[in-house]
């Protein structure tokens, strides 16, 4: 449904987007991740044909959105940064207007805004000026007129901003539910939203995509997937290293916790584990001591995403 081909945008002197290519398919949602200032917005604002690349491709749906940006827009649903409106509408005037110059009238209008206002939870604020709604209304009033001709593309610049924990689990549900049959694309600064919404996710730094993948996929990248965090009683941490040194496959030791009682050690094997060996190997070298607490570490897209997008020197600083 999206495809995108060597994207390139220039402002000045800053590239701001450097040959950026992926692709979207119908039932995909896809998360775009990056720092401030790594190009998601530029890029999405080039895809829904708001501003023009200076080179590289666009097409949503097999339409050009350079050359036949119409037939590309009208598949097309946007959600832009800090959700604009026309303030001095009321929440129904608001969404009738989008959905008259969407195309619709008569009945036709009137169901697609009622549809709207059921699923994003509008019906208490309906005749409410767009001015006086709380932060969190007025994110959803934007997100009701961006799916308002139930768009085929899905394309949403942090849809959850603003949102207290309620709401952006219900529009995490929402975005899941369409998910299964558009092709979504969402940036988001909220790590835990991959896991619970994207079907795959890209990081993009500088302008490049640096990472692509499934939540899992990215995980792995992360130094701690397949470590064992080992909690055993009675020993010191420095004994506990030792013996789990002799453990074939370790790569290193980290005591993250010692007192009298007990330690806690983290073991890093040298190779990605397979089906549990690793965890399998370290429980048998401690065969006999009193373990409290033993379990393999997933990676973590927090660990990955700074390690990918952060300077050489600030990850020193950070270490």
């Amino acid at each position: 449904m999206i495809n995108v081909e060597r994207l390139t945008k220039v402002f000045g002197t800053k590239r701001a987007v450097d040959g950026v290519s992926f692709t979207v398919e119908r039932g995909e949602v896809l998360g775009f991740l990056g720092p401030n200032g790594a190009g998601k917005s530029t890029t999405m604002r080039m895809i829904t044909g708001f501003i023009p690349p200076h080179s590289g491709r666009i097409t949503v749906g097999g339409h050009d959105v350079v050359d036949n940006p119409i037939a590309a827009k009208r598949l097309v649903g946007y959600l832009p940064e800090n959700a604009a409106a026309y303030t001095d509408m009321t929440v129904y005037g608001f969404l009738n207007f989008c959905a008259e110059i969407r195309g619709f009238t008569g009945d036709g209008r009137k169901k697609a805004v009622h549809r709207v206002v059921e699923m994003c939870f509008l019906e208490n604020v309906l005749h409410q000026s767009v001015e006086t709604l709380s932060k969190g209304y007025r994110h959803r009033t934007c997100f009701a007129q961006s799916i308002i001709h139930d768009p085929e593309v899905l394309i949403m610049d942090e849809p959850t901003d603003g949102l207290d924990p309620n709401q952006k689990h219900e529009v995490r549900n929402l975005i899941r539910r369409m998910g299964e049959k558009k092709a979504i694309i969402f940036s988001t600064h909220i790590l835990e939203e991959v896991d619970a919404v994207c079907s795959r996710a890209i990081i993009i730094d500088r302008g490049r995509v640096v990472a692509n993948g499934t939540p899992a996929e990215l995980r792995r990248k992360s130094e701690l997937a397949g470590a064992v965090t080992v909690r055993v009683a009675g020993m010191a941490g420095n004994a506990l290293s030792q013996k789990l040194y002799n453990v074939s496959g370790v790569q290193r030791c980290v005591i993250l916790q010692e007192n009298p009682k007990a330690a806690t050690v983290r073991v890093f094997p040298k190779a990605a584990p397979v089906n549990g060996e690793f965890a399998r190997a370290v429980a048998g070298a401690l065969s006999g001591a009193q373990v409290e607490e033993l379990h393999s570490e997933e990676g973590r897209l927090d660990e990955v995403f700074r390690n990918i997008t952060l300077p050489d020197t600030a990850k020193e600083v950070a270490k």
